[in-house]
């Protein structure tokens, strides 16, 4: 970060290659590896965006006591008002206060002598001692201190000189919406311009950060959804990565913990691979998947069952019943009420979890519940296509589960578009049998291997499923 003062504006300056360091690394990763510092970014928003704690974060960040943040407030929201709420944040250190991080008050110098004091003091400021990064919050309330346009819009030209002749870091917060910043001459004016949004999907609210520009410097664009909570704004990028054309996997199969089932898909799962199970409520979608989990972790196979039709009590008892151990530490459960969620902070939360405990196997139980969770379908297949493709390049095997409402006959597989991107389609369904019904498996798919393309009768047993003979053709 830079420090130098008004007499060394002259001197020829390299491509800048610094970044400002948000102390929210996906919010990183999206800025193409943080702001470039120095430079002027615009963070935009309505009222109770997030504006105020992303900054204070950027704060808390980066000052020291040698290069301190310096945060100013103006006429829109009380110095002392700003510092109350802060200090409920985890990063606010009240011991920084007045040292490596600097909160003052813009509102005297404007009302005295307008926004000549205004410019008067922030030079001072940043000339008296070079600073890690300058927030001025709200930007936007300094517009009503000028008598008219004209009169704003050359102190906004004169400000961004001054500090970009000290080579200050700063911040602009203010109250605008995306459409109105295309007039305002501070989004011309700024290197860089993050808006904060708020937006209404049926009875819940989702937030969502975007990029507008990032002079300098490539970043990830579209909307990425974000978080306000007692650790600030956290950011979770959009998952649409593309899969790279080329990567390694092992040729060692991973087993379905169903011998039978095995057999019926050409000796097991491809690492990497990604399964669907279709079937009707009841036929043993979840007996599979937790199968799955529990035969892999015998094998030393860590695996995740992630699931959002069943509580944990649920879940747990289903487990104690066909004699699994619900604390193996190979076989992590996850269980949460689709109502409950919001599905960017739900694979991101998965990943991690993935990560963590270095994981060959996960099993999503179900993908029709994970759907509900997603109110835009386009974004919900770019989340499962981006979720497939990390998970294949780690090698990590997955199966999902689809409830269809066809209990005796299958005209069609998912609605959700999935069923071609899984390497495995098996389905699940009844058959009558005069006043009794059985249950029956077929194997419909299986990518690079050869497969057995027959119906089996298949029973649920204090072991999990068990695969019997074929079904008679009728």
């Amino acid at each position: 970060m830079s420090g130098s003062c008004l007499r060394t504006s002259r001197r020829t300056r390299s491509v800048p290659s610094r970044r400002l360091a948000s102390g929210q690394p996906r919010l990183d990763a999206i800025l193409g590896g943080g702001l470039i510092d120095p430079s002027i970014a615009l963070v935009a928003g309505l009222p109770g965006s997030g504006k105020t704690v992303l900054a204070q974060q950027y704060a808390f960040a980066n000052g020291t006591d040698q290069r301190p943040a310096v945060y100013l407030s103006t006429v829109a929201e009380p110095l002392s008002k700003i510092l109350y709420f802060a200090e409920g944040l985890s990063f606010f250190d009240a011991g920084r206060i007045g040292h490596s991080v600097v909160f003052d008050d813009l509102g005297g110098s404007s009302d005295a002598e307008g926004l000549a004091g205004v410019l008067t003091r922030i030079t001072e400021l940043v000339e008296r001692q070079p600073c890690s990064v300058l927030v001025i919050d709200s930007f936007r309330a300094l517009r009503y201190q000028s008598r008219n346009a004209g009169e704003f819009e050359g102190f906004i030209h004169e400000l961004a000189g001054r500090l970009t002749a000290t080579g200050t870091m700063a911040l602009w917060l203010g109250e605008y919406s995306q459409d109105e910043l295309a007039s305002r001459p501070e989004f011309a004016i700024a290197d860089a311009a993050i808006v904060l949004a708020t937006e209404e999907n049926g009875q819940r609210e989702s937030r969502a950060l975007r990029v507008l520009k990032l002079r300098g410097s490539g970043f990830r664009s579209g909307a990425h959804a974000y978080r306000i909570g007692v650790d600030g704004v956290e950011v979770f990028p959009r998952l649409s990565d593309v899969a790279d054309t080329r990567y390694e996997l092992g040729r060692q199969r991973a087993s379905s913990a169903i011998p039978a089932l095995d057999q019926l898909l050409g000796d097991g799962y491809w690492p990497g691979s990604a399964t669907l199970v279709i079937g009707p409520s009841g036929c043993g979608k979840t007996v599979m998947g937790l199968q799955f989990i529990f035969g892999g972790a015998r094998a030393g196979e860590p695996g995740v069952f992630a699931s959002l039709q069943e509580n944990r009590v649920q879940v747990e008892r289903m487990i104690h019943g066909f004699g699994w151990n619900p604390d193996d530490p190979g076989a992590v459960v996850l269980c949460d009420s689709p109502n409950d969620i919001y599905v960017d902070q739900w694979f991101y939360r998965l990943l991690d979890t993935l990560e963590s405990v270095r994981a060959r196997r996960v099993v999503i139980d179900s993908l029709g519940d994970l759907a509900a969770a997603c109110p835009d379908d386009k974004r919900f297949r770019e989340f499962v296509y981006s979720l497939l493709n990390r998970c294949s390049r780690a090698g990590v095997s997955v199966l999902v589960t689809v409830e269809s409402p066809e209990l005796y006959g299958q005209t069609r597989l998912s609605e959700r578009g999935v069923s071609h991107l899984s390497d495995n389609v098996i389905l699940l369904q009844y058959l009558r049998k005069d006043s009794t019904m059985s249950r029956a498996l077929t194997v419909l798919k299986t990518r690079a291997s050869d497969h057995l393309p027959q119906t089996h009768e298949y029973e649920i047993t204090h072991d999990g499923i068990s695969i019997g003979k074929p079904v008679n053709p009728v």
